[in-house]
């Protein structure tokens, strides 16, 4: 494998670590890191690791079916949970903490699979860029003794991607997509109506071509958007914000506006 010295070296570390925990369940949202961990797992497990994906509204269909494909892609069998994280009033009520909840439901739900089905241990993608202290998911992990085997080895967000383009994962240079959720700015509270409403106006910027996509969420009757795309993708969003803006309103949405300076997220990719 064509990587550096030190990156083959914290490889090692993680397969040394994915063989001492066995059979292992992995949590996966079809992200780099957790399809990348969960490739590594089947690939040094074999039968030995299964993954798991939480689907609730948070999950748009199209996030869902893509990490269902690629999964069967690299061998992996997934177990689909249906979780529900929008009968907790804590979660929707969109503190800054509200991924502390929906984890928590998650890895219950894992950690009760595990006891009936016979794994070992439960495992996760926090990388060792991912500061624990800003992952309010990190203290649910913790609680339920969720393995963080790509922290644990050292590496690094940017390793991962080297090591999952070595393995073709359809995910290596993907941009990232937290939650649905994650767009309803904390202190609105979160609801399957506005979920799914966002879902639905990104899949139109989706079909606009645009790959980094955010809609911001701004409550109200109707509720507005932001538009955030890739800072190189700003102007082409602007020729078409009026085509946008109209096809944004017929599904819902109120008053369209575009954010001039673009996606800010770390690296994008």
């Amino acid at each position: 494998m064509d990587v550096p010295q030190e990156t083959f070296r914290k490889l090692q570390d993680l397969e040394r670590q994915l063989l001492s925990h066995r059979p292992l369940l992995v949590a996966y949202s079809g992200g780099v890191d957790s399809m990348f961990l969960l490739a590594s797992a089947v690939r040094v497990l074999g039968t030995g690791a299964s993954g798991v994906i939480a689907d609730s509204p948070s999950l748009p269909r199209q996030a869902l079916d893509q990490a269902l494909t690629a999964a069967a892609g690299f061998g992996a069998r997934i177990h689909i949970v249906e979780t529900d994280e929008f009968a907790d009033p804590r979660y929707l009520t969109n503190a800054p903490d509200r991924c502390y909840f929906c984890k928590s439901e998650l890895f219950a739900r894992m950690d009760q699979m595990a006891r009936e089905r016979g794994y070992a241990a439960l495992a996760y993608g926090e990388n060792a860029d991912d500061p624990p202290q800003l992952r309010p998911g990190s203290q649910a992990a913790s609680e339920f003794q969720v393995l963080a085997p790509l922290k644990q080895a050292g590496l690094s967000k940017a390793e991962i991607r080297l090591l999952a383009r070595q393995l073709n994962l359809p995910a290596a240079d993907s941009p990232a997509q937290p939650c649905l959720a994650s767009r309803i700015p904390h202190g609105t509270r979160v609801t399957k109506e506005a979920v799914h409403l966002i879902e639905c106006g990104e899949e139109i910027l989706r079909q606009h071509g645009f790959r980094v996509i955010r809609l911001r969420y701004l409550d109200g009757t109707p509720p507005s958007a932001r538009l955030q795309v890739a800072p190189d993708e700003v102007a082409c969003l602007e020729g078409l914000a009026a085509q946008i803006a109209d096809q944004l309103r017929e599904i819902g949405f109120g008053t369209v506006e575009i954010d001039p300076l673009g996606y800010q997220g770390a690296g994008l990719l």
